[in-house]
């Protein structure tokens, strides 16, 4: 595994402009307000060819009357044991403060190295600034700049020289990417540490809790995944805080680097509108989907309730009825352990590639068996089809008048292809093209008359 360096202090040093800085990315979310970020943010980052993970952390105020104190204090403890590396976030403009003192006595008991760098120093003239950290016993400081990069070169280059030699014969394993995406206070989080079986997450149940797309990875059964906790996606007229705002457009950022998609819903409530909107951004992205009717415990035993929800389900979210459907209960912990089977099938799904043999077969036996209808009284024409691309299964079909293909003409070829080819849970693409060179791919208006000999352009 790639070392992990953790980033730590007090709220508003700039932990999370440093890490957007060293992992040259906008994945920590920033704003003048100290309690941005409230869970371990991970992120890759490279340094003279040597790769490490960077974990931002909340601010570490200590008891205070911030009812998320206790939990971040919880969160940036984890993160310093599971650290390999841990920089210590100082503030060089406001100077040194009590919650200062409080960290590094607790970083003396830390065995692992740890880097005490001064932010927000700009010029060598403000290095001045150093001289009262000093007293919280480091041998060394590191003078930096977050926002503008002074400083930041020669504190990787110390950090990089603690790493362990990477070792030749470790391969690096695929592992499935999971976004958990849902609206406000569904249990995303607490589903997530039901997974772990450990409170990696804040858990409150004051919708917004989460508020940055968290990655986490993990192993299960030879299988590795990385899962991402994302902020409640609300309708758009109830998003009206700026930092809000950033925090939806990272949870849909999220789904575009995401194999599966667990669109986690609150069963108790049934399948509101916002659900299928949720949804509905995971199936534009092109992820594959697995529903995750939360809540389980808070319903009526019996077949009639999973009748009912599935039933509700489908009905609102067509567009996704190729999903699989999985009910579980994140506070007892029923059925979490169903939800890995239909991912594993997705995933796999979702990566297929077909021979264009086989493709056209499928689509030749399609076509005889529901003739295309007429086009301007031309029938329309299927030359072959290929598969492009996966993640998902794309396929291109080749096509006289590639605009004129109905859209239940196409539902159909979708279906032909998923039944024959076996991808019933995955979403698929199909694409019409013209056949290039045959000059047959005119798909609406008239036909394009030849100019009579001796016309004349009119002034």
């Amino acid at each position: 595994m790639k070392p992990i360096v953790a980033v730590i202090g007090r709220p508003n040093v700039g932990k999370s402009t440093f890490f957007n800085c060293v992992t040259r990315s906008q994945d920590a979310l920033v704003d003048d307000g100290p309690g941005v970020t409230r869970d371990r943010i991970y992120g890759d980052a490279v340094w003279d060819e040597v790769a490490f993970t960077l974990v931002d952390t909340g601010g570490f105020t200590g008891p205070s009357e911030d009812a998320f104190a206790a939990a971040i204090g919880h969160q940036v403890r984890q993160a310093m044991e599971h650290a390999d590396a841990i920089i210590f976030l100082l503030d060089g403009k406001s100077g040194l403060s009590p919650f200062d003192r409080e960290i590094g006595n607790l970083l003396r008991s830390i065995d692992k190295p740890v880097f005490y760098a001064v932010n927000k120093i700009d010029t060598p003239e403000r290095e001045e600034a150093l001289t009262d950290f000093f007293s919280l016993g480091a041998s060394s400081l590191y003078p930096v700049s977050a926002a503008h990069r002074y400083g930041i070169n020669d504190l990787l280059d110390a950090l990089i020289r603690t790493f362990p030699p990477p070792d030749p014969e470790a391969a690096d394993s695929q592992e499935i990417r999971l976004a958990v995406v849902g609206r406000p206070n569904v249990g995303k989080s607490s589903l997530i540490n039901r997974i772990l079986g450990e409170e990696r997450l804040v858990v409150s149940d004051v919708p917004g809790t989460t508020r940055d797309a968290v990655d986490i990875c993990f192993q299960r059964r030879e299988t590795a995944y990385r899962i991402v906790d994302t902020a409640g996606i609300r309708r758009k007229g109830r998003v009206t805080e700026k930092l809000e705002k950033f925090s939806v457009l990272k949870a849909l950022r999220s789904l575009e680097r995401c194999d599966v998609a667990l669109i986690v819903l609150d069963a108790s409530e049934g399948v509101t509108e916002q659900d299928i909107s949720v949804a509905g951004y995971a199936f534009e992205r092109g992820c594959g989907c697995v529903f995750v009717a939360n809540k389980w415990d808070l319903l009526p035993k019996g077949a009639p309730a999973v009748r009912a929800v599935t039933e509700q389900l489908r009905e609102a979210a067509k567009f996704l009825s190729f999903a699989p459907i999985v009910t579980v209960s994140a506070h007892t912990g029923q059925r979490v352990e169903r939800i890995f089977p239909p991912v594993q099938t997705v995933y796999r799904q979702y990566n297929t590639r077909m021979g264009t043999g086989q493709l056209n077969r499928i689509v030749e036996k399609a076509v005889q068996t529901n003739v295309p209808p007429m086009f301007r009284g031309r029938r329309l024409k299927f030359y072959y089809a290929t598969q492009v691309s996966s993640r998902p299964p794309t396929f291109v079909i080749f096509v006289n008048y590639p605009d004129a293909v109905h859209f239940s003409y196409r539902r159909y070829l979708l279906n032909q292809i998923r039944e024959a080819a076996g991808l019933t849970q995955t979403p698929l693409r199909l694409l019409f093209r013209p056949r290039s060179g045959k000059g047959e791919s005119r798909p609406s208006g008239r036909p394009a008359r030849p100019a009579a000999r001796g016309h004349r352009e009119r002034r």
